[in-house]
């Protein structure tokens, strides 16, 4: 099917109780893998890509790679924009064939980072596109830009609500989770992400995902976070088992590794789609339409 937006996946995911997996991806073989992991377990999923990807390959190709993969499957892919600051980004991305950005403007006031979400959202409305905005501040490494330890706060349940009234496709509310892998376990606001929970229906996004415990996802997927987000785990297993595989076999035929690594990536993104809940999921678009 065509590439969709992901706002009706999430609603569906949020209503239905469980997460719909959000994966990002650095080439066509990691596209690939996402896409085909979530065609053998019937699951929609989220293909995410950053910024400085977009900047890597130009927005046309990576549009192009993922019109071409959705088209040949039935079941639900969407095309993000992860954690993007500019504006003619998200344009430059929404002319290659996006159907989901993410504004984010949580580095600053809040007054500011309100009206830049609704700005983007009179950019995307019209084109059915989802939008997904953040507040509070998520710890580690995104896109080259650094939140520290004591730079990360949590998010303000009672502002939160004025981004929760907006026609957003998702809203990310920082709660103690933080990009990169864990030096040791987050303290995750479950108090904060309840309060928001029972305020709105509108699907929340949980990101950095990679290394949380099972517990935590579940508790989390509960509290309507419908897009759980997983980047770092692909990105150590796209350049592990390629070298793994080179390491072992002392060859140099680079589709075999690209095989491996095609392998790896895919069985990864269909054991958290699992864990997410999101395995035979895909038909409930269908619901949404």
């Amino acid at each position: 099917m065509p590439l969709i937006s992901m706002k009706p996946m999430l609603a569906a995911a949020r209503r239905a109780g469980y997460g719909v997996g959000a994966f990002n991806i650095v080439d066509y073989n990691s596209a690939r893998a996402v896409v085909r992991a979530a065609e053998e377990i019937r699951a929609p999923v989220i293909v995410q890509t950053s910024v400085k990807t977009v900047k890597f390959w130009g927005a046309p190709a990576i549009g192009g790679w993922l019109r071409e993969l959705a088209e040949k499957t039935r079941v639900p892919v969407a095309l993000h924009l992860d954690h993007c600051t500019r504006l003619d980004v998200i344009v430059q991305c929404l002319a290659a064939g996006w159907t989901s950005v993410m504004i984010d403007a949580s580095d600053k006031p809040f007054e500011e980072n309100l009206t830049l979400t609704k700005k983007v959202l009179e950019i995307t409305e019209p084109l059915g596109v989802g939008v997904e905005a953040e507040l509070g501040a998520i710890g580690g490494v995104e896109d080259d830009r650094k939140v520290s330890d004591a730079d990360a706060h949590l998010v303000d349940p009672e502002r939160a609500a004025a981004f929760c009234e907006l026609p957003l496709a998702v809203f990310a509310p920082a709660i103690g989770t933080a990009h990169g892998y864990y030096k040791s376990a987050p303290k995750i606001a479950f108090d904060r992400l309840e309060t928001l929970f029972r305020g709105t229906s509108m699907p929340f996004a949980l990101h950095g995902g990679t290394g949380l415990s099972d517990e935590v996802f579940q508790r989390c997927i509960q509290l309507g976070c419908a897009k759980i987000n997983i980047s770092t785990q692909l990105k150590h297993s796209f350049i592990d088992s390629f070298v793994e595989y080179h390491q072992a076999k002392k060859e140099y035929e680079p589709l075999k590794p690209l095989g491996a690594q095609f392998d790896r990536m895919k069985h990864e993104v269909i054991e958290k789609i699992r864990q997410f809940g999101g395995e035979g999921r895909g038909p409930d678009y269908e619901l949404e339409r």
